[in-house]
C-alpha cells in the first residue's frame, strides 16, 4: 500500500500538469496546430487540408457536413465496409487506436495493477468506484485505474461531455479530436514512464509526444477530407460553463 501511495504522490504534479493544459484559456498556437496536424494526414499518405479556424464550437457546426460520425466510422470495421476509401477520420481513429493499445502493452507493470485488497467476490464485475485516490487505493482499486480516474473526471467527465451534449445531440455530431482535452488520455500515458511503469518503442513514444504538443497547442477540431475545422481555444473555463471568444457560452 505505501508503495502505491508514494507512485500516487509522485504523479499528482505531472497529472496537475495535464490538468492545466486541458483547462488552458490562453490562445491556440495556431501554426503549430497546423503544421502538427499536417503531419498526421502526412503519416496516412494523405495531402494536407486546408485550415478553417473558428472561434467556438457552435461556429464550426454548418462547416461540418458530411463529415462522418461515430456510428459512419463503426461501418468501416464491419465485414461488409462500404465502397471506395475510407474517411480520414476513420483512418486517424484507426492509427490512434493501433498507438493507444501499443502504449497500453509496454504498461505491464505489476503495480499498475495490484490491488491493496482484493475485491469482494460481489464487487468483481461492479464498475470501480470513484474516490479520492488514496481512498480508491485503500479501497482497492488499482493504481492504473486511480491515474485514469485523476484525469478522466475533471477533464472528459466534467468539461469535454457535457459541451459536446449541449452543442448535439448524442451521435449527430462528428467525430472530432479535442486538443488540449485530449489530455484525459495523453496525460495518462506521458505520466507512465516518467514513473518507471512502462517502457514504450522509440517510433510509439515519437508519436505520442506529437500527440502531447497537439494537446498543448490546440482545441477542438475536425479533420474533413479536404477541410480541417479548428476550434479557438476558449476564453473562460469555469464550474459548469465554458466561454468561448465569439462571446457564446456553454452551461450545464
Amino acid at each position: 500500500m505505501a508503495r502505491l501511495v508514494e507512485l500516487w504522490h509522485r504523479a499528482a504534479p505531472i497529472r496537475d500538469e495535464w490538468l492545466a493544459v486541458a483547462h488552458s484559456t490562453g490562445p491556440a498556437d495556431r501554426a503549430g496546430t497546423e503544421h502538427l496536424i499536417a503531419g498526421i494526414y502526412h503519416r496516412l499518405r494523405r495531402r494536407a487540408p486546408v485550415f478553417r479556424w473558428v472561434q467556438s464550437p457552435r461556429q464550426a457546426l454548418p462547416l461540418l457536413t458530411r463529415m462522418p460520425t461515430h456510428r459512419d466510422l463503426q461501418s468501416w470495421v464491419l465485414a461488409r465496409r462500404p465502397h471506395g476509401a475510407p474517411p480520414v477520420a476513420s483512418d486517424i481513429a484507426t492509427a490512434l487506436a493501433r498507438l493507444r493499445g501499443a502504449l497500453d502493452d509496454a504498461a505491464a507493470h505489476p503495480d499498475l495493477t495490484v490491488a491493496a485488497k482484493p475485491p469482494q467476490k460481489e464487487d468483481r464485475h461492479k464498475p470501480w468506484p470513484v474516490l479520492p485516490p488514496e481512498r480508491a487505493l485503500e479501497a482497492g482499486v488499482p493504481l492504473r485505474e486511480v491515474l485514469r480516474q485523476s484525469l478522466h473526471a475533471p477533464i472528459a467527465a466534467d468539461l469535454t461531455w457535457p459541451v459536446r451534449s449541449a452543442i448535439g445531440a448524442q451521435g449527430t455530431l462528428p467525430v472530432c479530436w479535442y486538443g488540449q482535452q485530449d489530455a484525459t488520455w495523453i496525460g495518462l500515458y506521458d505520466l507512465l514512464p516518467k514513473l518507471g511503469l512502462a517502457r514504450y518503442r522509440t517510433s510509439d513514444a515519437a508519436e505520442l509526444d506529437g500527440w502531447a504538443a497537439l494537446a498543448r497547442a490546440a482545441g477542438w477540431w475536425w479533420p474533413g477530407e479536404d477541410v480541417c475545422v479548428l476550434v479557438e481555444r476558449p476564453a473562460l473555463i469555469g464550474a459548469r460553463r465554458v466561454g468561448y471568444r465569439d462571446g457564446t457560452t456553454v452551461t450545464w
